[in-house]
Protein backbone atom coordinates (compact mmCIF):
# COMPACT_ATOMS: atom_id res chain seq x y z
CA UNK A 1 0.00 0.00 0.00
CA UNK A 2 1.35 3.36 -1.35
CA UNK A 3 0.69 5.35 2.47
CA UNK A 4 2.81 2.82 4.18
CA UNK A 5 5.32 2.91 2.17
CA UNK A 6 5.48 6.64 1.72
CA UNK A 7 5.24 6.41 6.46
CA UNK A 8 8.40 4.18 6.08
CA UNK A 9 9.91 6.56 3.83
CA UNK A 10 9.12 9.75 6.26
CA UNK A 11 10.23 8.12 8.85
CA UNK A 12 13.97 6.89 7.55
CA UNK A 13 13.98 10.93 5.98
CA UNK A 14 13.82 11.70 9.27
CA UNK A 15 15.28 9.07 11.92
CA UNK A 16 17.29 6.78 9.87
CA UNK A 17 16.28 3.08 10.36
CA UNK A 18 14.23 1.26 12.56
CA UNK A 19 16.57 -0.40 14.62
CA UNK A 20 14.51 -2.45 17.47
CA UNK A 21 11.50 -2.24 18.29
CA UNK A 22 9.75 -2.44 21.56
CA UNK A 23 6.53 -2.13 23.23
CA UNK A 24 4.63 0.44 21.46
CA UNK A 25 8.34 2.02 20.80
CA UNK A 26 10.51 1.99 17.94
CA UNK A 27 13.86 3.03 17.97
CA UNK A 28 15.92 4.17 15.17
CA UNK A 29 19.62 4.64 13.90
CA UNK A 30 19.62 8.10 14.98
CA UNK A 31 18.62 7.43 18.67
CA UNK A 32 15.33 8.67 18.34
CA UNK A 33 12.74 7.05 20.22
CA UNK A 34 9.17 6.42 18.25
CA UNK A 35 6.22 6.10 19.91
CA UNK A 36 3.68 3.55 17.64
CA UNK A 37 0.00 4.27 17.14
CA UNK A 38 -0.13 2.24 13.64
CA UNK A 39 0.90 -0.99 14.95
CA UNK A 40 1.46 -2.60 12.33
CA UNK A 41 -2.34 -1.99 11.70
CA UNK A 42 -3.01 -3.43 15.07
CA UNK A 43 -1.17 -7.06 14.88
CA UNK A 44 1.69 -5.29 17.39
CA UNK A 45 -1.45 -4.07 19.78
CA UNK A 46 0.12 -6.55 22.64
CA UNK A 47 2.93 -4.57 21.49
CA UNK A 48 6.34 -5.64 19.12
CA UNK A 49 7.21 -8.50 21.49
CA UNK A 50 3.78 -10.16 21.02
CA UNK A 51 4.01 -10.97 24.45
CA UNK A 52 5.46 -14.17 24.73
CA UNK A 53 4.53 -15.44 21.17
CA UNK A 54 7.82 -14.63 19.69
CA UNK A 55 9.85 -17.09 21.95
CA UNK A 56 7.58 -19.76 21.42
CA UNK A 57 8.24 -19.36 17.75
CA UNK A 58 12.33 -19.60 18.73
CA UNK A 59 11.74 -22.66 20.18
CA UNK A 60 9.58 -24.33 17.77
CA UNK A 61 11.90 -23.27 15.17
CA UNK A 62 14.76 -24.80 17.32
CA UNK A 63 12.98 -28.14 16.52
CA UNK A 64 13.21 -27.87 13.09
CA UNK A 65 9.53 -28.92 12.29
CA UNK A 66 9.36 -25.94 9.84
CA UNK A 67 6.82 -27.80 7.28
CA UNK A 68 3.12 -27.00 6.43
CA UNK A 69 2.20 -29.89 7.82
CA UNK A 70 -0.69 -30.91 10.24
CA UNK A 71 1.44 -31.19 13.77
CA UNK A 72 -0.13 -30.60 17.84
CA UNK A 73 -0.02 -27.33 17.24
CA UNK A 74 -2.84 -26.81 14.74
CA UNK A 75 -4.53 -28.36 17.44
CA UNK A 76 -3.77 -25.63 19.71
CA UNK A 77 -4.41 -23.27 17.55
CA UNK A 78 -7.93 -24.27 17.02
CA UNK A 79 -8.27 -24.74 21.06
CA UNK A 80 -7.24 -21.03 21.87
CA UNK A 81 -9.58 -20.12 18.99
CA UNK A 82 -12.62 -21.47 20.44
CA UNK A 83 -11.31 -20.04 24.05
CA UNK A 84 -11.11 -16.73 22.90
CA UNK A 85 -14.73 -16.70 21.38
CA UNK A 86 -16.15 -18.89 24.38
CA UNK A 87 -17.47 -21.73 21.70
CA UNK A 88 -16.25 -25.22 20.05
CA UNK A 89 -14.42 -23.92 16.22
CA UNK A 90 -12.99 -25.47 13.14
CA UNK A 91 -10.59 -22.79 12.02
CA UNK A 92 -9.57 -22.37 8.51
CA UNK A 93 -6.53 -20.30 7.59
CA UNK A 94 -6.42 -17.91 4.40
CA UNK A 95 -3.88 -15.38 3.24
CA UNK A 96 -5.94 -12.63 2.85
CA UNK A 97 -8.87 -11.09 4.88
CA UNK A 98 -10.93 -10.80 1.51
CA UNK A 99 -10.83 -14.50 0.92
CA UNK A 100 -11.73 -15.08 4.37
CA UNK A 101 -14.66 -13.19 4.61
CA UNK A 102 -15.95 -14.70 1.33
CA UNK A 103 -15.69 -17.87 2.73
CA UNK A 104 -17.68 -16.80 6.22
CA UNK A 105 -20.00 -14.80 3.97
CA UNK A 106 -20.33 -18.12 1.93
CA UNK A 107 -21.07 -20.12 5.20
CA UNK A 108 -23.08 -17.84 6.94
CA UNK A 109 -24.23 -14.50 5.40
CA UNK A 110 -25.55 -13.02 8.42
CA UNK A 111 -24.01 -14.44 10.61
CA UNK A 112 -20.11 -13.42 9.83
CA UNK A 113 -17.91 -10.85 11.30
CA UNK A 114 -14.22 -9.21 11.55
CA UNK A 115 -13.09 -9.85 15.29
CA UNK A 116 -11.44 -6.98 16.84
CA UNK A 117 -10.54 -6.76 20.51
CA UNK A 118 -11.84 -4.16 22.86
CA UNK A 119 -14.23 -2.96 20.16
CA UNK A 120 -17.73 -4.35 21.23
CA UNK A 121 -18.45 -5.41 24.17
CA UNK A 122 -21.85 -6.13 23.59
CA UNK A 123 -21.03 -8.62 20.57
CA UNK A 124 -21.65 -12.05 22.54
CA UNK A 125 -19.04 -14.50 20.25
CA UNK A 126 -19.92 -17.82 21.26
CA UNK A 127 -23.15 -16.90 18.52
CA UNK A 128 -21.11 -15.30 16.03
CA UNK A 129 -21.09 -18.50 13.09
CA UNK A 130 -18.22 -17.15 11.53
CA UNK A 131 -15.69 -14.98 13.47
CA UNK A 132 -12.57 -14.12 11.30
CA UNK A 133 -9.34 -13.36 13.49
CA UNK A 134 -5.93 -11.67 13.29
CA UNK A 135 -3.59 -12.92 15.34
CA UNK A 136 -1.79 -10.19 17.17
CA UNK A 137 1.53 -11.07 15.85
CA UNK A 138 3.67 -7.79 14.68
CA UNK A 139 6.10 -10.02 13.03
CA UNK A 140 3.67 -12.34 10.90
CA UNK A 141 1.40 -10.56 7.92
CA UNK A 142 -0.72 -12.63 5.57
CA UNK A 143 -3.19 -14.98 8.11
CA UNK A 144 -6.44 -14.61 8.89
CA UNK A 145 -8.45 -17.37 11.01
CA UNK A 146 -11.84 -18.36 9.91
CA UNK A 147 -13.46 -19.81 12.78
CA UNK A 148 -16.61 -21.20 12.56
CA UNK A 149 -19.15 -22.57 15.10
CA UNK A 150 -18.79 -26.27 15.51
CA UNK A 151 -22.21 -27.38 14.90
CA UNK A 152 -24.36 -29.91 12.70
CA UNK A 153 -25.96 -26.97 10.79
CA UNK A 154 -22.93 -25.36 9.89
CA UNK A 155 -20.75 -28.80 9.10
CA UNK A 156 -23.44 -29.40 6.69
CA UNK A 157 -23.06 -25.93 5.25
CA UNK A 158 -19.09 -26.90 5.52
CA UNK A 159 -19.20 -30.01 3.52
CA UNK A 160 -20.95 -28.61 0.82
CA UNK A 161 -18.60 -25.43 0.26
CA UNK A 162 -15.18 -26.49 1.57
CA UNK A 163 -13.54 -27.68 -1.72
CA UNK A 164 -14.36 -24.06 -3.23
CA UNK A 165 -12.12 -23.17 -0.22
CA UNK A 166 -8.86 -21.20 -0.74
CA UNK A 167 -7.35 -22.19 2.16
CA UNK A 168 -3.36 -22.19 2.56
CA UNK A 169 -1.08 -23.82 5.48
CA UNK A 170 1.19 -22.15 7.84
CA UNK A 171 4.73 -23.68 9.10
CA UNK A 172 4.09 -25.29 12.49
CA UNK A 173 6.44 -22.92 14.48
CA UNK A 174 4.41 -19.75 13.24
CA UNK A 175 0.76 -21.79 14.16
CA UNK A 176 2.43 -22.29 17.85
CA UNK A 177 2.82 -18.72 18.37
CA UNK A 178 -0.54 -17.69 16.81
CA UNK A 179 -1.76 -19.62 19.29
CA UNK A 180 0.06 -17.93 21.73
CA UNK A 181 -0.37 -14.76 20.92
CA UNK A 182 -4.04 -15.64 21.39
CA UNK A 183 -3.89 -16.40 24.68
CA UNK A 184 -1.82 -13.32 25.23
CA UNK A 185 -4.78 -11.64 23.83
CA UNK A 186 -7.06 -13.21 25.73
CA UNK A 187 -5.22 -12.13 29.25
CA UNK A 188 -4.87 -8.82 27.87
CA UNK A 189 -8.49 -8.30 27.43
CA UNK A 190 -8.89 -9.67 31.15
CA UNK A 191 -6.17 -6.49 31.95
CA UNK A 192 -6.53 -3.60 29.71
CA UNK A 193 -9.97 -1.38 30.75
CA UNK A 194 -10.53 2.00 29.66
CA UNK A 195 -8.85 3.63 32.01
CA UNK A 196 -5.74 2.80 30.22
CA UNK A 197 -6.60 4.61 27.58
CA UNK A 198 -8.78 7.54 28.27
CA UNK A 199 -5.43 9.17 30.23
CA UNK A 200 -4.21 10.07 26.67
CA UNK A 201 -7.35 12.00 25.66
CA UNK A 202 -5.84 15.73 26.13
CA UNK A 203 -3.74 14.96 23.13
CA UNK A 204 -5.82 12.53 21.29
CA UNK A 205 -9.14 13.73 21.41
CA UNK A 206 -8.73 17.30 19.48
CA UNK A 207 -8.06 15.13 16.08
CA UNK A 208 -9.47 11.41 16.50
CA UNK A 209 -12.63 10.06 17.53
CA UNK A 210 -11.73 7.11 20.34
CA UNK A 211 -13.54 4.65 21.07
CA UNK A 212 -12.03 1.67 23.25
CA UNK A 213 -8.02 1.78 22.06
CA UNK A 214 -8.88 2.62 18.62
CA UNK A 215 -8.63 6.34 16.98
CA UNK A 216 -10.87 7.36 14.04
CA UNK A 217 -9.76 10.71 12.49
CA UNK A 218 -12.46 13.30 13.19
CA UNK A 219 -12.83 14.45 9.70
CA UNK A 220 -14.17 17.66 10.34
CA UNK A 221 -11.05 18.14 12.24
CA UNK A 222 -8.41 16.77 9.66
CA UNK A 223 -9.57 16.55 5.62
CA UNK A 224 -8.39 13.87 3.13
CA UNK A 225 -6.74 16.92 1.34
CA UNK A 226 -4.52 17.74 4.66
CA UNK A 227 -3.94 14.53 6.14
CA UNK A 228 -0.71 13.75 4.48
CA UNK A 229 0.22 16.50 6.40
CA UNK A 230 -0.58 15.74 9.80
CA UNK A 231 1.08 11.93 9.27
CA UNK A 232 4.07 14.19 8.76
CA UNK A 233 3.60 16.89 11.67
CA UNK A 234 2.74 13.49 13.85
CA UNK A 235 6.37 12.39 12.79
CA UNK A 236 7.47 15.51 13.60
CA UNK A 237 6.48 14.98 17.29
CA UNK A 238 7.87 11.31 17.69
CA UNK A 239 4.56 9.85 17.01
CA UNK A 240 3.88 7.33 14.21
CA UNK A 241 0.08 6.91 13.38
CA UNK A 242 -1.65 4.59 10.80
CA UNK A 243 -0.89 6.60 7.64
CA UNK A 244 -3.98 5.68 5.97
CA UNK A 245 -7.52 8.43 6.55
CA UNK A 246 -10.04 6.02 6.79
CA UNK A 247 -7.77 3.68 8.89
CA UNK A 248 -7.40 3.33 12.65
CA UNK A 249 -4.86 4.38 14.85
CA UNK A 250 -4.21 2.65 18.21
CA UNK A 251 -3.47 4.27 21.96
CA UNK A 252 0.05 3.36 22.96
CA UNK A 253 -0.96 1.35 26.17
CA UNK A 254 1.94 1.15 28.35
CA UNK A 255 3.70 4.69 27.57
CA UNK A 256 3.90 7.45 29.52
CA UNK A 257 1.58 10.71 28.65
CA UNK A 258 5.37 12.61 28.77
CA UNK A 259 5.68 10.80 25.01
CA UNK A 260 2.69 12.89 23.69
CA UNK A 261 4.44 16.44 25.13
CA UNK A 262 5.88 17.75 21.78
CA UNK A 263 2.68 16.82 20.52
CA UNK A 264 0.63 18.98 22.67
CA UNK A 265 3.00 21.74 22.51
CA UNK A 266 2.86 22.10 18.67
CA UNK A 267 -0.52 21.38 17.45
CA UNK A 268 -1.70 20.88 14.23
CA UNK A 269 -3.59 23.57 12.36
CA UNK A 270 -5.11 22.14 8.76
CA UNK A 271 -4.99 26.15 8.15
CA UNK A 272 -1.51 26.89 8.65
CA UNK A 273 -0.51 23.81 5.92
Amino acid sequence: MKEIDCLSNEIYRRYGSVTRARGPFLYTAKNQRLTDMFQENGRAILGWGGGTAFTVLKNVLNRGITGTYRTDFTYRLQKAVSTLLNSDRKIYLFGDKKSAMEAGLNLSPNGTSFYRPWSDASVDWSTVDAAIIEAPMPWTSGTFILAVRDSLEMEVKLTSCQDSFNTIHIPAPVEAAAARSIYNLIQALQEREEKDWFIYDKALIPYWERRGPYLYIRKEVISRETFPKFVCHCLDCGVVINPVYSGTSIVPFGADRGVFSKFLKNPFNPADN
